[in-house]
């Protein structure tokens, strides 16, 4: 692996790492970022543990042999399944220099100081919501914090084939926020547990009770990415500057295309790989 400094990793399933990446080049747009979204496999949701695990170490090495020292799992089912295993066991046999963080504990960090009534809710997907991941990382820093989850298996859907502003997103949105207030009207605060879901959010905020907040984590993540680099300076002068930003897919790369303007609003320059 090459010991020189190289971009930051940002790996995803799919699409919705790039709101991840987004909120990052908002905040740090001085770095060079590799994003890869391992399309061909999408979505992780639904697998299991051990598949999710073994797809995400893929990814993590393959952007430690491209040069990158820090990768960020950008995707809350890698991060909810994959993430402590690769931390444990994986990063002392690659490299203990390097490092991969999740979007789950910065998230989690950031709840406390949100919520008035100790009651939080979570949309995420089904792999998400089973892994109770936000759960135990929200309950380890806030044990007052109550915390309901309702998976919303057609959300990612909605989002990758454009129809995230059709009239028919109306009804599965409508029908998840109003599962998870019957499952506790006291929630005050809701945290999108997938990233893909900010591109929901007109539709979220048009059926979301009055004086909810709605948390997307791409702001989250970049302020916790910014404190991490103040904490941690030689993993942060690991980190080429030059602000760019280089596109990989497992799938069509005019697909891949087609789909990051939906969340980036700008072209991208994409190529092909293979991972496994």
């Amino acid at each position: 692996m090459r010991s020189e400094a190289g971009p930051i990793g940002i790996f995803d399933s799919g699409y919705g790492g790039l709101t991840i990446l987004h909120g990052i080049r908002q905040l740090l747009p001085q770095y060079d970022y590799l994003y890869l979204g391992d399309n061909a496999r999408a979505p992780y949701g639904p697998r299991s543990f051990d598949v999710v695990y073994e797809f995400t170490l893929q990814a993590v090495t393959r952007l430690f042999e491209m040069g990158c020292h820090l990768v960020i799992l950008g995707c809350n089912t890698a991060s909810a399944k994959a993430l402590r295993t690769i931390q444990q066991k994986d990063l002392p046999k690659l490299d203990a220099q390097r490092r991969v963080l999740g979007i789950i504990r910065p998230t989690a960090e950031v709840i406390g100081s949100l919520t008035q009534s100790r009651h939080v809710g979570i949309f995420a997907t089904e792999g998400t919501i089973k892994s109770e991941s936000y759960n135990l990382e929200i309950h380890k820093l806030f044990p007052d914090i109550t915390v309901s989850g309702v998976a919303c298996p057609f959300w990612v859907p909605l989002v990758e084939y454009n129809e995230a502003d059709s009239p028919g997103a109306d009804y599965f949105v409508k029908k998840r926020i109003d599962q998870l207030m019957r499952m506790d009207p006291q929630i005050d605060t809701v945290i999108l547990g997938c990233t893909h879901y900010p591109l929901l959010l007109p539709k979220i905020h048009k059926y979301i009770p009055r004086g909810v907040r709605i948390v997307a984590q791409g702001e989250y993540v970049a302020n916790s990415l910014q404190q991490y680099f103040e904490r941690h300076p030689a993993v942060e002068q690991k980190c080429t500057r030059g602000g760019r930003v280089h596109y990989l897919t497992t799938e069509n790369p005019d697909k891949f295309k087609e789909q990051a303007q939906l969340f980036l609003h700008e072209p991208v320059e994409v190529e092909n790989i293979t991972l496994g």
